[in-house]
């Protein structure tokens, strides 16, 4: 869920992947003219921005930034949200291990996933969209479900014969919603939790 500030604004949060102290490389502005960027991935709903920063700030890779709303970032000074190809190469080589360390930091969020997933049509359930989910797993998922929510990624393994490595499983399928624009269903990238 997004945090509110005191007035009830909900305020966005992003982690850095990309921090390029001399400014994006396609900015024809002279260099001292150019402000230190990057790119960052939001802790919500996984959205890809590219952002200017502010120019007495330092940052690292893995800082958490304010993107949105514009008064209450204090590093940000720009902000606009970009495809997966527009990140410079930096930003997508760091992405899978920033979206791997979301999913461990926030697990009860992605376990209520498991718990939660619902039919989208009378063939195609939510669990399926996951890779390497086909049937039998799905099923096994939602009879243990049916006995008791599941609590935590290793629960899921132990409780479900063949689902080894349940983070991963959905870390893959973040990824291939970043990377692939053209897919039908979007489960977590674009979702703000309500």
């Amino acid at each position: 869920m997004s945090e509110a500030d005191s007035d009830g604004t909900d305020v966005r949060r992003a982690v850095v992947l990309d921090y390029l102290a001399h400014g994006l490389s396609d900015d024809g502005r002279p260099q001292y003219e150019k402000s230190p960027a990057g790119y960052a991935l939001g802790i919500e709903d996984f959205a890809l921005y590219q952002v200017a920063f502010d120019e007495d700030e330092r940052l690292t890779i893995g800082s958490e930034v304010v993107v949105s709303p514009p008064s209450e970032r204090s590093v940000v000074t720009e902000c606009q949200q970009v495809e997966y190809g527009a990140l410079s190469s930096g930003a997508q080589s760091e992405l899978e291990y920033v979206v791997q360390d979301l999913v461990e930091e926030n697990e009860q969020r992605f376990v209520d996933f498991y718990n939660d997933a619902q039919p989208i049509t009378l063939r195609l359930h939510q669990l399926n969209l996951l890779p390497g989910i086909g049937k039998k797993l799905r099923n096994g998922i939602l009879d243990e479900r049916k006995r008791k929510p599941f609590e935590s990624f290793d629960e899921l393994s132990e409780r479900v014969s063949g689902l080894h490595d349940p983070d991963e499983v959905l870390v893959e399928r973040i990824l291939e919603e970043l990377q692939d624009d053209d897919l039908k269903y979007q489960t977590f990238v674009g979702q703000q939790d309500q």
